[in-house]
């Protein structure tokens, strides 16, 4: 990693946002031999060193599909992350707590070695970083904010808070769902207030979770039990809780002990007694999506085009497979010689990514509208549904086959 005294910097790429999705597009691009500028708010990058094997588990987690997997690993950043803590996960479990809906899926039924995994944030992004922070094409800017985004002759510039500027011929925002650069660029977004918060902790249950994800709907409102494998200790797990706002104040205002009876009746005691090894957090769902990825020299990539209810978990793997995407077409561009931050070049991303996207962000809002109905059609056709669907092995070989991430062209970096 170089130091940058100079007054304007020039680069390939620039990436404003070092979050997992900015990272992992800064690997792949400055793999490729691509000079990249990594723009981060945060003083200093994460770094495994960091974290010891004592460390309780941070309340954010992704379920990270097998084709997620494939690109970290191709990224080099697995083996670090399975040093420090990855849990698999081989079944699923989801059933409707208001009726006899109920539908199992299994690794061994969609004919992979896994579903997915179970991995903190904090865990993906230091592993990120550990590839990152010597790498001789990337330069980071810590502790920054942007200022200012200006147009030029093929070029954008950015003006930092220290009055550094940088130029190149691509900057890409990934700096999440509220982001400043996409408001910069001027790019509307369509924004829904899911009328959910998602109340997030960890805790340790009575009975081991089997590395099995479950997913129970209470009144409509989705309850996920998310397994995780602390030091050996198969009892752990993630919760994500999303209920309407007045409930989750509740929630959050309640004891260890309250909470962990509520979760534990919420779940209909299928892993025991269940005890909270965490504060509660608060997170208002607000789904988001971008009208436009991408214009002159600029693209949109992971929250900042796109955000979505975390109901099936997809959110940050649409992330990535945004950053894998797009670096496929900006690096096949800049190999060949053209202006990889032409628009022309940058929609050919937009449109391999805004489909499934669309898609996802459309069937989030599906699910929670049948869900969270309460009618009594609507409650019977999905128990019906649900129950159905667990007896016809080849629409549930379809169904898993889409939540472990096999859609569509993937990039080189995913198969």
């Amino acid at each position: 990693m170089q130091s940058v005294d100079q007054q304007r910097a020039a680069f390939d790429v620039v990436i404003v946002g070092a979050g997992m999705v900015g990272a992992s597009l800064s690997a792949l691009l400055s793999n490729a031999g691509m000079r990249v500028g990594l723009v981060e708010t945060r003083p200093a990058p994460l770094m495994p060193a960091e974290r010891g094997v004592d460390t309780p588990p941070t309340p954010r987690v992704s379920a990270l599909t097998p084709v997620s997997q494939r690109l970290l690993a191709h990224l080099q950043a697995w083996p670090d992350m399975q040093a420090d803590r990855v849990t698999p996960y081989f079944f699923m479990h989801v059933w409707d707590g208001e009726g006899s809906g109920d539908i199992h899926f299994s690794a061994d039924e969609a004919g992979v070695a896994v579903l997915g995994h179970i991995v903190e944030n904090d865990v993906t992004l230091a592993a990120l970083n550990q590839q990152l922070i010597h790498h001789p094409k990337v330069t980071r800017f810590n502790g920054a904010t942007v200022q200012a985004l200006q147009t030029g002759a093929r070029q954008r510039y950015l003006v930092l808070d220290d009055s550094r500027q940088l130029q190149a011929p691509l900057v890409v925002a990934a700096d999440g769902a509220r982001s400043l650069l996409r408001e910069m660029a001027e790019i509307e977004v369509r924004e829904e207030d899911m009328g959910h918060t998602a109340v997030v902790t960890t805790v340790r249950c009575e009975k081991p979770h089997g590395n099995t994800a479950r997913q129970v709907f209470v009144e409509g409102q989705p309850l996920a039990f998310l397994p995780l494998t602390v030091q050996g200790d198969d009892h752990y797990c993630s919760i994500v809780w999303s209920v309407e706002p007045s409930r989750a104040e509740e929630l959050c205002a309640l004891s260890s002990d309250g909470l962990g009876k509520a979760l534990a009746t919420a779940l209909e005691h299928r892993l025991g007694e269940v005890d909270v090894r965490d504060q509660a957090h608060c997170f208002p769902l607000v789904q988001r999506h971008a009208r436009h990825y991408v214009s002159a020299n600029f693209a949109l990539v992971g929250d900042a085009a796109h955000s979505i209810h975390p109901l099936a978990g997809q959110g940050v793997n649409l992330g990535l497979m945004d950053a894998a995407v797009l670096a496929e077409e900006v690096i096949n561009a800049w190999q060949r010689g053209a202006a990889w931050g032409d628009e022309r070049i940058l929609s050919r991303y937009e449109r391999r990514r805004r489909t499934d996207n669309t898609a996802m962000l459309a069937l989030m809002k599906g699910f929670k509208a049948l869900f969270g109905s309460r009618h009594p059609a609507l409650m019977l056709a999905r128990n019906m549904g649900m129950s159905s669907v667990d007896h016809l092995a080849p629409l549930k070989r379809a169904l898993m086959h889409q939540a472990t991430g096999e859609r569509g062209r993937l990039p080189a970096s995913c198969r």
